[in-house]
């Protein structure tokens, strides 16, 4: 049975946020103007806070209450979905689409003739929200009024929206994710959705061919459901920043989800008749064998987006017990910082870097664990040396992004092309500069320092927990002492965390010096210390961070580390003497962005270990 309007007040009496006066005054203004919403009268006549009155309201109705301020983007395809007679009857507006439900926000949701309205219009089953009459006023204004903010112009004609289709407008409301439960295979979309769930967005996306190649099939958006679901699942990717794809078949679902911000976020569920040919297609798209199922195959994907803007995707497959799992690692070179001064060192570390940057010889190395920045910081380094001055040579397995100037080689193990035999090709190359993707083996390693010693900048990653540790990890693959120690001049360990979102960042009360005591802060630190956190908002998917930050560990390799390393000083004793140089450990430069109010202590905690 719907909750009347009269009810409502005397339950606004009973709860004690308004007066009976008050409740009398406004039912007497509502018979007088007219109208369905005693609850809009009473926040005009100052009765009562917007804000108070959703929040019990949609205790009342039982369905979410949402803020309507807070979206910056509604697709306009989901917009289009409602016609604006329909909007202007019930006072509805449509926010997002899952497969065949449709989110409209409602100042009524108990309204059951306008929701059968929506239902029969659109074809839709549909989910109502509770917004408030002011923002939904404001909001069908920009969305449906006439004029440069809306959609639609006075005659009903959909305006133009190339603006709004720019895909760094989208939020993580765009991605139409449903929940997922392990016990239970979810909430699928059916075939006959696809269409439906990736919208009209998708007539700019086509996908790039080789220019000297030729392949058999078309490259542009062809109609068929699958090709535009997948384009749509890329597309989405882009939209909401996400750094990996996943594809993946289990016995009574086939689940998509993303990585955002290192941590995985379930999209959609699909059925499992469609995961052979949507595997398929990704396949096509990457040029890899389809007929074979049973190995691991790897490719790469490029979609082009309008006339300028080129994206690529690297993509895994790989057979698993109910059929094929597909990776895409989001490779956009338009995402990617490459501003050293953007990369989150220190000024100090940042100086460190420039110094060892600026030496004719030597070897940097860049450590951690995959996922945390290191080809970036990499990369960032080389653009700052690309200069037509230099030659500069990698090694890379695979190569993320090209860079004119700069020749990048892409290592094949399986016909020979290792890192060490790129290395050696390299130096009769006549080289300035050179970058390993990675050092593996004794061999690359040997190739790399010695490369350092005769005139050679070379810049690697290695796999090492910190700074510290990866003077070890050389000698125990062999490499002489006094080689290390000659040859390398500043190593750079490094996490991420995730940043604290700009959007709803506030000051944290909660936070207590002995809590910021506990994780390692000094007194000194703590007393100008300005720890925040995110309360949740559209923009972060109510989880209170958006982006990620480093973390930097930067070790100069100083006359007393040099002297450690040739005496055999363990991990322990070089760690302390890079500490008295002055060395900030990954959780001292986790502190300091706690104090800076950019992370949080949880992030902190979860990605390094205490000093």
């Amino acid at each position: 049975m719907a909750v009347t309007f009269d009810r409502i007040g005397k339950l606004l009496v009973g709860a004690k946020l308004i007066s009976e006066q008050q409740l009398r005054e406004a039912v007497a203004i509502q018979k007088q103007k007219g109208g369905n919403h005693l609850s809009g009268t009473l926040v005009k006549m100052g009765f009562i806070e917007e804000g108070k009155l959703l929040s019990f309201l949609a205790q009342q109705y039982r369905v979410p209450a949402v803020n309507l301020n807070s979206y910056q983007f509604i697709d306009p395809a989901v917009i289009k979905l409602v016609p604006i007679e329909l909007v202007k009857k019930h006072m509805v507006l449509p926010l997002k689409r899952v497969g065949s439900n449709l989110t409209v926000a409602m100042a009524d949701p108990t309204n059951v003739f306008g929701l059968d309205d929506l239902k029969f219009r659109t074809n839709y089953s549909i989910q109502p929200v509770i917004a408030s009459e002011s923002a939904l006023l404001e909001a069908i204004k920009k969305y449906y009024g006439s004029g440069p903010e809306g959609l639609f112009t006075e005659d009903g004609k959909s305006a133009d929206t190339s603006k709004l289709l720019e895909i760094k407008d989208y939020t993580i409301n765009d991605l139409q994710s449903t929940d997922f439960d392990m016990q239970d295979e979810g909430a699928t979309i059916d075939v006959e959705d696809f269409d439906k769930t990736v919208g009209d967005l998708l007539d700019s996306v086509e996908v790039a061919e080789d220019e000297q190649e030729e392949t058999g099939y078309a490259t542009g958006v062809v109609e068929a459901p699958i090709v535009k679901l997948v384009n749509g699942i890329l597309v989405n990717a882009l939209k909401t920043g996400s750094s990996d794809i996943h594809i993946e078949p289990y016995e009574n679902v086939f689940r998509v989800r993303y990585r955002l911000d290192g941590n995985m976020m379930t999209v959609m569920n699909l059925p499992l008749k469609v995961k052979n040919a949507m595997v398929s297609r990704v396949k096509i798209m990457a040029k890899l064998d389809i007929a074979e199922r049973r190995l691991p195959q790897d490719g790469r994907i490029k979609l082009k987006l309008g006339a300028k803007r080129d994206v690529d995707f690297r993509v895994s497959v790989m057979p698993t017990l109910f059929g094929e799992k597909a990776v895409l690692r989001v490779l956009d070179k338009a995402s990617v910082q490459l501003d050293m001064t953007k990369l989150g060192l220190e000024e100090q570390q940042r100086n460190h870097l420039k110094a060892a940057l600026a030496a004719p010889y030597g070897m940097i190395l860049v450590t951690g664990p995959t996922g945390s920045g290191k080809t970036t910081t990499l990369y960032s380094a080389l653009q700052a040396l690309n200069t037509p001055a230099v030659n500069i040579c990698t090694a890379e397995d695979p190569i993320e992004f090209n860079f004119m100037g700069i020749n990048q080689v892409q290592v094949h193990p399986d016909i020979g092309l290792t890192f060490a035999a790129a290395l050696k090709a390299f130096l009769r190359q006549d080289p300035d500069i050179i970058m390993i993707g990675e050092i593996r083996d004794y061999e690359t390693g040997e190739i790399g320092v010695k490369s350092a010693l005769t005139g050679h900048l070379v810049l690697a990653s290695l796999h090492t927990n910190d700074a510290p540790s990866t003077i070890n990890r050389l000698l125990n693959m062999g490499i002489e002492p006094f080689l290390v120690a000659s040859s390398v001049v500043l190593i750079i360990a490094q996490r991420l965390a995730r940043r604290i979102c700009r959007e709803c960042k506030v000051p944290d009360p909660e936070m207590t010096p002995s809590m910021l005591k506990k994780v390692g802060m000094t007194d000194e630190e703590i007393a100008v210390a300005k720890p925040h956190k995110g309360t949740g908002c559209s923009i972060c998917n109510q989880t209170g961070y958006k982006g990620r930050v480093a973390l930097y560990q930067v070790m100069t390799i100083s006359d007393r580390l040099r002297s450690g390393i040739l005496q055999g000083a363990s991990t322990e004793e070089i760690r302390k003497i890079s500490i008295d140089d002055g060395v900030k450990t990954l959780r001292m430069s986790g502190l300091t962005k706690i104090a800076e109010g950019i992370t949080t202590i949880s992030e902190v905690e979860s990605c390094t270990v205490a000093d």
